[in-house]
């Protein structure tokens, strides 16, 4: 074990020390302790110990570069020392009252109690600090070696401590690829309506890293397996009802989940972009509320994308995501249905100036949506459209070395406008810049001579001015 703890034994050893020096414990314990036997090490550290926070607080005030108190009401302690961000939390026990969102918080006595109120065994082993004891008494590192996600104690009595915990074992499938054992899985078909009584922010956090895992299909399909995604994203399991057109050898649900695995093949640097994960996730939910059967059996899901688009703010506003991430990827859901009006590249230079201005900042991930969107088997219809969207993407690049697309603008801006016109700041100034944007897309660069030339007639044929 010493040697796992190199890198973090300098300030884990010092601040246990500190700890001991007081007649208090201190170990480094949960999530910290699972990663370095996995062989990772990161810079956070979690600590427990049985020193109440008050005391904690004045332990550290002159040992640490900084602070904070945010999670002192649930027992922790935040702390910085040089680069590492430490969580010193005392031994505890939580539970929810069945009427009530928020936990309520005990306070223990001994490391083996707290570690038995822990998750999952994986996450119940601790190191003693300063001596690197290793305690593991409900089998932490035979479940690691076997992969496996288990509750220390009754899967019933830690879910309905903490709710969360069933969102979480799916998190850990996702985030470690552990598979979780049947008994923990029979609790979480059984108690799966105990997750509404957990807050919207919380059940947002462990989705959105479950989304950003290395394993999300693991964690999705538990969801849907045990019935917890009914209770916090209900679109999901909906979709396995429902035949793709293109697509009619596997159902929605299947298709959507190849859509986010060959997304998350286009990610780049090996950093998960949770954007263009959820709008993988998200780009066909739309299906079940317009699916209409159609002549000679076929099957339809006319504006999918726009209804799509719309559950898709609603869902993810009710998680409370932030704003500018619920648009986002509430457009990509939008448009990733856009290129397929592209043919076999009948648009026209102003229609791809429109699709490049529709997307915005968001065109390369709709490049990568578009691209993981094609899940068809049929190898040559897959390499046409793959040859066809290259093709568009060139036409993008061409165009914006020509025309600097992504930054498309009229060549009169609001000055000029009001110059030309001899007109103050107003609702004309509006309507004129709306129209040279349009005059810009359709016919692209044209110069600030011809643009003053269609202006001008622009507002002779609309009546604002007579010359």
């Amino acid at each position: 074990m010493s040697d796992l703890f190199r890198k973090i034994s300098p300030v884990a050893d010092d601040l246990g020390r500190l700890f001991a020096d007081q007649g208090h414990e201190l170990a480094l314990v949960g999530g910290p302790v699972r990663d370095m036997l996995l062989g990772r090490t990161g810079n956070d550290l979690d600590l427990t110990t049985d020193a109440r926070p008050e005391r904690v607080l004045s332990l550290v005030r002159d040992w640490a570069d900084s602070v904070w108190t945010i999670g002192i009401d649930f027992g922790t302690v935040g702390v910085r020392k040089g680069g590492w961000l430490i969580e010193i939390t005392t031994y505890r026990s939580e539970s929810y009252d069945p009427k009530s969102r928020k936990p309520e918080v005990m306070y223990g006595d001994t490391l083996e109690a707290d570690l038995e109120r822990r998750d999952f065994a994986v996450n119940a082993m601790a190191v003693r600090l300063p001596g690197h004891e290793f305690v593991d008494p409900y089998g932490g590192l035979e479940d690691l070696a076997a992969r496996r996600l288990r509750t220390p104690g009754p899967a019933e009595r830690s879910f309905d401590d903490d709710p969360l915990r069933m969102l979480r074992a799916a998190r850990f499938a996702s985030q470690l690829g552990f598979t979780v054992d049947d008994a923990a899985v029979e609790a979480m078909t059984s108690m799966a309506e105990r997750i509404e009584i957990v807050s919207a922010e919380r059940i947002r956090d462990e989705l959105d890293k479950l989304v950003s895992g290395a394993y999300p299909r693991e964690g999705l399909r538990l969801l849907v397996d045990t019935g917890l995604a009914q209770h916090v994203l209900p679109e999901l399991p909906k979709l396995r009802l429902e035949i793709d057109e293109h697509h009619r050898h596997k159902d929605v649900y299947e298709h959507t989940l190849t859509v986010l695995d060959q997304a998350i093949a286009q990610e780049e640097d090996g950093r998960p972009d949770h954007i263009l994960r959820w709008a993988a996730l998200m780009h066909d939910i739309g299906k079940p509320k317009t699916r209409r059967h159609e002549a000679g059996g076929r099957v339809s899901f006319h504006h999918h994308e726009v209804v799509g688009a719309q559950m898709t703010k609603k869902r993810m506003t009710e998680l409370r995501f932030p704003k500018d991430v619920v648009a986002d990827v509430s457009r990509l859901v939008e448009l990733h249905l856009r290129f397929h009006g592209y043919g076999t590249g009948e648009w026209t230079d102003s229609a791809v100036r429109r699709y490049v201005r529709d997307a915005g900042h968001l065109l390369t991930r709709l490049h990568k949506l578009t691209r993981a969107d094609c899940t068809t088997r049929n190898k040559r219809k897959a390499a046409a459209l793959s040859r066809t969207y290259d093709q568009l993407e060139e036409r993008i690049a061409r165009l914006a070395d020509e025309e600097e697309l992504a930054k498309i603008r009229p060549e009169l801006d609001g000055n000029d406008i009001q110059r030309v016109l001899g007109v103050g700041p107003g609702p004309v100034v509006g309507r004129a810049y709306k129209f040279l944007l349009e005059l810009r897309l359709d016919k692209g660069v044209i110069g600030a001579e011809a643009a003053t030339e269609a202006l001008l007639e622009w507002a002779r044929d609309n009546g604002l001015t007579s010359s």
